[in-house]
């Protein structure tokens, strides 16, 4: 199965950073190039424990949805959402949040899996892991370029 384990370190406050994280607008406008929505679910907003949101975008050439569902919260510090429905055989992603001297650290940790036995494996190898670390860096990347700025304010206000 593989793992993907990103760090990233964001100037500006931890209560900030977990709520810029669980923002379901700024999740859109980070994934704007694959025309992700929220289509089912938490729509708006920030998702909260045990509520689910269903995305709808284009992904490989098709057009793709994904149920997931905040499985665990702890306010300022951790948060796992887990796919309930989708494309994967299994997904789990957990945020972790360090509080630092000059602002914030956040974990990624994301572990998925695919379907379809060695073929699956092979482009998990070959491409899948290569993408979906791609798409987790440019969400980190939002976040890091809201929270430090005043853009912030556009989305949790």
């Amino acid at each position: 199965m593989p793992t993907i384990h990103l760090t990233t370190v964001i100037h500006a406050p931890l209560e900030r950073v977990f709520d810029l994280s669980r923002s379901i607008t700024l999740h859109k406008r980070s994934m704007e190039h694959t025309k992700e929505e929220a289509v089912k679910g938490r729509t708006s907003g920030l998702i909260e424990y045990n509520e689910t949101v269903t995305w709808q975008a284009r992904h490989l050439g098709r057009l793709r949805e994904m149920t997931i569902k905040i499985v665990a919260m702890q306010p300022w510090q951790y948060f796992c959402d887990e796919m309930t429905d989708g494309p994967f055989r299994s997904f789990r992603h957990e945020h972790y949040f360090k509080e630092i001297g000059n602002g914030t650290i956040a974990i990624d940790i994301l572990n998925f899996s695919t379907p379809y036995g060695p073929f699956g494996r092979w482009f998990n190898r070959l491409y899948l892991l290569r993408y979906m670390t791609n798409l987790l860096q440019l969400r980190n990347q939002t976040v890091k370029e809201f929270a430090e700025s005043e853009k912030w304010r556009v989305v949790l206000d």
